[in-house]
């Protein structure tokens, strides 16, 4: 600073137009910087300068903004921003009296001591800063300016009778909307202001009120720190506030800088109180009015020496005490508590050896929590962005790109949208600092578009909750006995004279419940009048709408929208049903007509998409006798069929018949013949609609949550409703077929007949408890019985009495554990038991998943794979194992070691619920004479079929799967002697 730079304080109370004086003064040098309390005020004066100089040499540099031309000349910034170590020739604080603020005062005091521009330094605000300026800047002149209206007291009005221009103050935002939808109600709309709008949220509402299109304000104490605003009557509706820590009373100079901002220029103002805030003290009416106050001897003060060689130097530093008397220590601010909160953390303590180090933690450490969330969430937060910096050198583009895809929706209420700008707030300070991304000018960007879609959407959620036309004009049109002008918006909104009188929801008139009495048919007279050339324009907009736009609910009605339009009705066809119009009769047979056939049109399109597979099975030409047969049966259901409903058919087709099925996605399981493409979301509510359409119900049943594996059985649920959901009936839930094919799948390799145990697997596909497991098992035909045992416990080896180390011996069944399986699937199982009706064997033990030529092709997601059908065949027998017991049992207790008899601690031990499960469905007549005859007879001279020698495979196939047919053998291809290949071919055959 110059030997003739000066120091002047312009004090006074507010609307004296210290600011307009500090800018005046600041472009009268060639460089300069002016310093603002509020984000709101510095967009305000940035913009205000733009207008004088031109954008190429003004800077806007905010926490969460930063315009920087190459020719910057004069920088506008929030306090907290305010550059250092420019060398300008002004400087210009505002405010200056939030040095006393407990939260921001000790920033203000820093510029206070500090802040000097080398040839002139302003400090703007109250007069009750006269003596601590006074005390702690040398030389300091001072100039006090006048207020320029008057400011007077009115006392106490209900909001009611609040006159027009007039500015209603909250301190927080429940109290704020609150009140804006009271003034909706009884006065037509006002605008919000609060600190935290986005600037250009804030300029919309306040816009909205400058232009007079509401006549009412109401904000926060935002609007006391010199937003410039044409306010006649401030109101308070609180005489207290929240100031981070605790609820207290406002003090007088604060309730006078936001009265202050009623009369702007030579126009006086008038303040009072309204709804529960008690009327003012007479003494502090007075003191607001002359703007006498207490002066502030005491301001907050942190050190600014800040020394970085280790976390906890650095902490010190930061709690240091001022000699001044005047210079109070600033309580713990948020950054200082979140550096407390990371030097804790061993990770941050063991980064932060050197002084980089430790100024980058700290420079993180100052991003506000803009959230508000709890202090351990911010603290993590600052925690990983920590971590990046010092390790990487900057952000990850892909991390932070995902936080801000996250906040990049203007979907929802005003709270969603208002706390998804407070987290953009967030990234924006963080692109703004320097070196913290790699692309700078891209991520700063990136944020302000997604701020300013928020804004824009918040604006417009604010303005369609809190502002109402319906005024008293409209009863003064009606007692004029003119003609009235209504009109329909783009939305349905009906008006008359400008005021809401009611709503068109889709192609019917909804009268407004609020119009009544003697205007009530005046009123719909003339919205009648309107709604006439209405119907047609919306008809055809209707008619050119996406399909996107339009789409059917679970009950069977067709929504345009939000708007109901109309619903569907049984046809001819069970895939084709009609559709019924909603439309008023005043609209007329054309509208009628135009908006049944764009119903039509798009009902048809959605089943087509939807059910694809059907409509194809539909259209196959090539299927022909049995096959075409089961095709309609397939179309008939909607693709589901309990196979117990059509074992039969099933039987009856020939694997070519079963083949051409197959090739439309038809699956036959053992309990149900589906189409796995049809089990998806969306076709199975369409299902449901069309089924219970097709059935004549009143009430249609709701298709269930999608991804849930079982669902609980609806006892008034109609007979069917759990197939057509994709589900199947069994106990007190319902399990999902393909789920259950694959359940029935692990069953076949179970001893149905002799009981068997339920495995992890089966607890696992149906995420049920072993109790649970029992209650399906029994719905589907099983005997389950519970039991209790000792739960074993692991045991290596057991050690005779004579020492040697005698082991079990595996037998032939755990050698090759996949052989039981094999032989189910090729028909050589023991006759057993089957799960349902459904699992029909052809004549012979043959299963159709024996027959050559035939695979199992897989399901398509999310439908599980499964075996296409088959029946529920145990395990083959199990083999003789060595009997390892019995020599334990002979073992003599004297021989055995204490605490280790096979029976210690057998009260004791821990006990385990078990169930065993047998199959206790009774043999069908259509069983053959092998499968009656039992596992414990066997066929022929006594070996059992598909048997041989101590249960291994007949002959000398060894493993090998056997494959059976119910077809006699089809004729041997004869080969083709032009084959280059004919050769080989032949001496194939003759070595077989």
């Amino acid at each position: 600073m110059s030997k003739d730079s000066r120091v002047v304080a312009i004090l006074g109370p507010t609307n004296t137009g210290k600011t307009t004086y500090a800018i005046e003064r600041m472009l009268g040098h060639r460089t300069g910087v002016i310093g603002l309390p509020l984000r709101l005020l510095a967009r305000e004066v940035y913009d205000r300068i733009v207008q004088l100089r031109g954008p190429s040499v003004v800077a806007l540099v905010t926490g969460e903004e930063r315009i920087v031309p190459p020719r910057t000349q004069y920088w506008v910034c929030t306090v907290e921003a305010m550059p250092e170590g420019m060398g300008a020739d002004f400087v210009a604080v505002d405010e200056i009296q939030l040095c006393a603020d407990p939260e921001r005062g000790h920033v203000f005091t820093d510029r206070l001591l500090r802040a000097r521009g080398l040839h002139e330094t302003n400090f703007l605000g109250s007069d009750t800063m006269r003596g601590t300026i006074a005390a702690l800047v040398p030389g300091v002149q001072f100039i006090k300016r006048e207020r320029m209206s008057e400011l007077v007291y009115s006392g106490q009005k209900k909001i009611s009778r609040m006159r027009p221009r007039s500015a209603i103050v909250g301190f927080s935002v429940e109290n704020v909307y609150a009140i804006a939808e009271l003034i909706r109600r009884q006065k037509g709309g006002a605008a919000v202001v609060m600190g935290a709008l986005s600037p250009r949220t804030r300029n919309a509402q306040v816009a909205m009120y400058q232009n007079g299109e509401v006549d009412y304000l109401v904000a926060t104490d935002a609007i006391g720190m010199g937003l410039n605003l044409d306010v006649d009557h401030v109101a308070f509706s609180a005489l207290s506030k929240f100031d981070g820590r605790r609820m207290r009373p406002l003090a007088p100079n604060e309730l006078a800088q936001i009265a202050g901002r009623a009369g702007r220029g030579f126009k006086s103002g008038t303040f009072g109180v309204t709804g529960d805030a008690p009327a003012l003290d007479d003494g502090v009416a007075r003191a607001i009015m002359d703007h006498s106050f207490t002066p502030l001897n005491k301001i907050n003060w942190r050190n600014h020496a800040l020394q970085f060689g280790s976390i906890d130097r650095l902490i010190s530093t930061l709690e240091a005490k001022s000699d001044n008397d005047r210079l109070v220590r600033a309580r713990e601010a948020d950054d200082l508590r979140a550096l407390k909160a990371l030097g804790q953390v061993d990770e941050i303590f063991a980064r932060c050896t050197d002084g980089p180090s430790v100024k980058l933690l700290w420079d993180v450490c100052r991003i506000p929590d803009f959230r508000g969330i709890s202090h351990a969430e911010h603290a993590s937060l600052l925690e990983s962005i920590f971590i990046d910096l010092h390790q990487r050198g900057t952000i990850p583009d892909d991390w932070l790109a995902r936080q801000i895809k996250r906040i990049d929706r203007t979907d929802g209420d005003i709270d969603a949208l208002s706390k998804r700008l407070a987290y953009i707030r967030t990234w924006t300070y963080v692109a703004q600092r320097k070196g913290w991304t790699k692309d700078e000018s891209h991520w700063r960007g990136a944020t302000r578009v997604v701020e300013d879609r928020l804004s824009d959407a918040l604006h417009e959620r604010l303005t369609q909750r809190f502002v109402d036309r319906r005024t008293s004009v409209l009863l003064r049109r009606l007692g004029q006995k003119e003609a009235m002008v209504a009109e329909v918006n783009e939305t349905g909104e009906v008006t008359v004279e400008g005021e809401f009188v009611g709503k068109l929801d889709g192609f019917r008139f909804r009268a407004d419940k609020g119009a009544g009495g003697a205007e009530e048919k005046t009123i719909k007279s003339a919205a009648l009048q309107a709604l006439a050339p209405q119907f047609h324009l919306r008809a055809d907009r209707f008619y050119n709408a996406p399909d996107t736009e339009i789409d059917f609910t679970e009950q069977g009605g067709l929504m345009w929208g939000s708007s109901a339009v109309g619903k569907l009705v049984a046809g001819s066809d069970p895939l084709k049903p009609q559709v019924q119009v909603f439309v008023d009769d005043v609209a007329g047979p054309e509208v009628a007509q135009k908006v049944e056939r764009r119903l039509q049109h798009f009902i048809d399109r959605k089943i087509a998409s939807l059910f694809e597979p059907l409509i194809g099975l539909s259209r196959d030409e090539s299927l022909t006798g049995l096959a075409r047969g089961f095709a309609f049966q397939m179309v008939e259901n909607f693709g589901i069929i309990p196979r117990a409903k059509v074992a039969d058919d099933v039987k009856a087709l020939d694997q070519d018949a079963r083949g051409a099925l197959r090739k439309h996605g038809i699956r036959f399981g053992q309990f149900t013949i589906f189409m796995p493409l049809l089990l998806k979301p969306a076709p199975t509510r369409m299902r449901l609609v069309l089924w219970s359409l097709s059935k004549g119900l009143g009430e249609f049943p709701e298709a269930p949550p999608p991804g849930l594996v079982t669902i609980p059985v609806e006892k008034d649920a109609p007979e069917g409703a759990d197939t057509m959901s994709g589900y199947r009936n069994a106990g007190s839930r319902a399990i999902r077929i393909d789920m259950l094919e694959r359940l029935a799948d692990m069953l076949r390799g179970e001893d149905s007949r002799g009981g068997f145990e339920a495995k992890a697997d089966m607890l696992s596909i149906t995420g049920m408890t072993l109790e649970q497991f029992a209650d399906l098992m029994a719905g589907l035909g099983y005997r389950a019985e519970k039991g209790e045992r000792v739960k074993a416990k692991p045991v290596d080896e057991v050690t005779p009495k004579d020492g040697s180390h005698k082991m079990m011996e595996p037998s032939a069944d755990t050698l090759v554990p996949e052989k039981a399986a094999l032989d189910a699937a090729e028909g050589d199982a023991p006759d057993k038991p089957v799960m349902d009706v459904a699992a029909e064997r052809p004549e012979g033990g043959i299963t159709e998943q024996s027959v050559p030529g035939e695979g199992t092709e897989a399901a398509p997601e999310p439908v599980a794979q499964m075996p296409d059908e088959g029946i529920a065949p145990v395990a083959a027998e199990p083999a003789e194992t060595p009997e390892v017991a019995p020599e334990i049992a002979e073992t003599p207790a004297e021989e055995i070691l204490p605490g280790t008899a096979p029976d210690a601690g057998v009260g004791d031990a821990e006990m385990e619920v078990f169930y065993t499960f047998t199959w206790g469905r009774p043999p069908r007549a259509n069983q053959n004479q092998n499968q009656r005859r039992g596992a414990d007879k066997p066929r022929g001279k006594g070996t059992p079929q598909g048997k041989g020698k101590k249960g291994g495979p007949r002959g000398d196939r060894g493993n090998k799967p056997q494959q059976f047919t119910a077809r006699p053998p089809k004729k041997e291809k004869r080969i083709d002697p032009d084959n280059p290949f004919a050769a080989a071919l032949m001496g194939l055959k003759d070595t077989k």
